[in-house]
């Protein structure tokens, strides 16, 4: 993983030096775009950035030298933008200014709002701030309970690009997930601030599926759903110096609950921060439904701070009791550690490790744990079902040392 980690790292710093030799360049073959002075754009709260942006856009990607398109300091509304590649060189787009969507979620045909879409060697930075004006959606009749809200906007949208850099940028209230990542291959997240109110429903903070090499690092998110959700397909995945809270907490899944779902493989979590979280550090997966795997998954180092489910493998995944109770995951769940994983939890369940009966986990390791829980129900109590850990280090609550009950708390 590490080997593969700098890996990246050093493609994406020859890239981004490439997109900064653009400082000293200028005219139309690349150089620095200003939306304001060269297309008339307006930071008036008003006027549509839709059509500048994208005349920038246009002539960035034609370029066949490296190109900059600044959105200067301001406030903007912008009604929607797909920026589309493949392009002819690397662009950088810097947002120094703030960008705001149409509070109305019937302004939207489709479910997003800005999407970049099929391009290498891309970097999305300037501090700038994206500001979804989800408070409206959020009491949208059809979303009150966490019920799935798919045809709301997402806002940012990477699919399919290669060797990306998003650093620097804040997304905020967006209606559905602040940022979905598919399809992609060598992207970074860094310095990503994500802040929607608790209450938001179907807010993921970053929901990745179907890509390789996605790394999240040193970020701060606080949401309403999982602050890092993910899906089928991902792989080689690196979450480190991540802040969470308030959310439900770094999950994987839910899997196994549509058909040809691939696999997910090779995941890594560490130096992360929960506080106030619904759950900790997660992987969930359908009763029944469909098949899959899960394997090579690592959580190191992990600080939990009045966290309602701290460690939770959850096979028996059923939010708003829409699936078959009764019946056994498909999704084979192998070679995954909990290390070093410590704090407090709200509840006394600080441990709960619930696998597939016809698929019991294989491989799990339990290392350091030390979650302590004070209430009236009693102290922490870690429970385990289908599965016999590997157990070392300190345990606090002693592994699997408590009954599983006959209905499970439900997690969100």
């Amino acid at each position: 993983m590490a080997i593969q980690f700098n890996f990246v790292s050093s493609m994406l710093i020859l890239v981004l030096l490439s997109i900064s030799s653009v400082e000293g360049q200028g005219g139309g073959g690349g150089g620095v775009i200003d939306v304001v002075a060269k297309f008339g754009a307006k930071a008036d709260e008003k006027t549509d950035l839709s059509k500048p942006l994208l005349d920038a856009w246009k002539e960035a990607c034609a370029s066949t030298s490296p190109s900059k398109i600044v959105i200067p300091k301001g406030i903007y509304f912008l009604s929607t933008a797909t920026l589309d590649g493949p392009c002819k060189a690397p662009i950088e787009l810097q947002v120094q200014g703030s960008v705001k969507a149409p509070a109305d979620p019937g302004a939207f045909k489709e479910p997003k709002w800005i999407a970049f879409n099929r391009i290498e060697n891309f970097k999305l930075s300037g501090g700038g701030v994206f500001d979804g004006q989800g408070t409206t959606a959020y009491k949208r009749e059809g979303c009150k309970g966490h019920d799935y809200c798919g045809s709301l906007p997402i806002n940012l949208r990477f699919d399919f690009l290669t060797n990306a850099m998003i650093q620097d940028i804040t997304t905020k209230d967006s209606k559905q997930f602040q940022a979905n990542v598919l399809g992609c291959k060598n992207i970074t997240f860094e310095h990503f601030t994500v802040s929607a109110p608790d209450e938001s429903p179907n807010t993921d903070g970053i929901h990745i599926g179907r890509s390789d090499g996605v790394n999240v690092l040193n970020s701060e998110i606080k949401t309403g759903d999982d602050c890092v959700s993910i899906g089928d397909g991902s792989k080689n995945l690196v979450i480190n110096g991540v802040t969470c809270g308030p959310g439900h907490g770094i999950s994987i899944g839910s899997l196994g609950l549509f058909k040809n779902e691939e696999p997910v493989d090779g995941v890594t979590v560490k130096n992360c921060t929960m506080t106030n979280t619904s759950n900790g550090v997660r992987i969930k997966t359908w009763p029944g439904v469909e098949p899959g795997t899960c394997s090579n998954i690592h959580f190191e180092d992990i600080t939990v701070t009045n966290v309602s489910s701290p460690i939770i493998i959850d096979q028996k995944y059923c939010p708003w009791n829409k699936c078959k109770i009764n019946e056994e995951s498909k999704v084979k769940l192998s070679n995954i550690s909990f290390k070093n994983i410590h704090g407090t939890s709200a509840r006394p369940e600080a441990v709960k490790i619930i696998c597939s009966a016809t698929l019991p986990c294989e491989n799990v390791e339990l290392a350091d744990i030390e979650i302590t829980h004070s209430g009236p129900t009693g102290p922490a109590v870690s429970q385990c079902s289908n599965v016999k850990p590997k157990v070392s280090g300190k345990q606090n609550p002693a592994a699997c040392s408590a009954p599983i009950p006959a209905k499970p708390t439900p997690t969100a």
